[in-house]
């Protein structure tokens, strides 16, 4: 039967063109906001990396490599020693932007005493990379005295000397061209040199 001049089967064939219409939009609905969550749950994730990776501020490493000795003087009747070598300085910088430092003063001790120093020019380690300073250093026991040259003549008898580096470097970590961050490092190594073969036998930093 006709109704408004529309036949039944037309009708019905309408009804349906408008439920699959429906339903093909409800699916595009569905589908985009699949994409969307999608999406979000993606960049949530990558800001997450970015500030947990990326932005994430870390320490740089102040340490000394083994010393190249190229002179050492003792004397073990009047406990003494006189010492030049280059010490390889080492800066890792484990950050994603470069390290930009001061210039640092490291010291060379033996009992407690500074037995010699030598400064460090303000430069930058770029980041992800380990800057390498090669530093020609010369060591005088002279100012030793006390328990300091009586260890000193003990160690002598034994054919070793312990010395000691330190050194406290500041600077700013740079991030994105615009975040600044201070970090400072600091340097505590122990070295042991072998007076016969003028050679250091080990190097130890905390």
């Amino acid at each position: 039967m006709a109704e408004n001049g529309i036949p039944k089967s037309d009708r019905e064939s309408q009804r349906y063109s408008s439920a699959a219409e429906e339903e093909e939009k409800r699916r595009k609905r569905m589908k985009w906001a699949v994409y969307i969550a999608a999406f979000t749950v993606f960049q949530v994730m990558v800001i997450l990396v970015f500030a947990l990776v990326v932005m994430k501020v870390k320490s740089p490493k102040f340490r000394v490599g083994e010393l190249q000795i190229q002179s050492l003087d003792t004397d073990q009747a009047a406990p003494s020693f006189n010492m030049s070598f280059v010490a390889p300085i080492r800066i890792k910088n484990p950050n994603f932007g470069p390290y930009k430092y001061d210039a640092t003063m490291v010291y060379f001790t033996y009992g407690g005493v500074v037995v010699g120093h030598v400064e460090i020019p303000k430069s930058k380690a770029s980041f992800k990379s380990t800057k390498k300073i090669n530093t020609e250093v010369t060591l005088d026991s002279n100012v030793l005295s006390g328990a300091a040259t009586s260890g000193l003549g003990t160690e002598l008898s034994k054919g070793v000397i312990t010395l000691r580096s330190q050194g406290k470097m500041n600077g700013k970590v740079t991030l994105m061209l615009m975040f600044k961050k201070k970090k400072s490092t600091e340097m505590d190594c122990t070295m042991t040199v072998d007076v016969a073969s003028k050679a250091v036998k080990s190097v130890e930093c905390n």
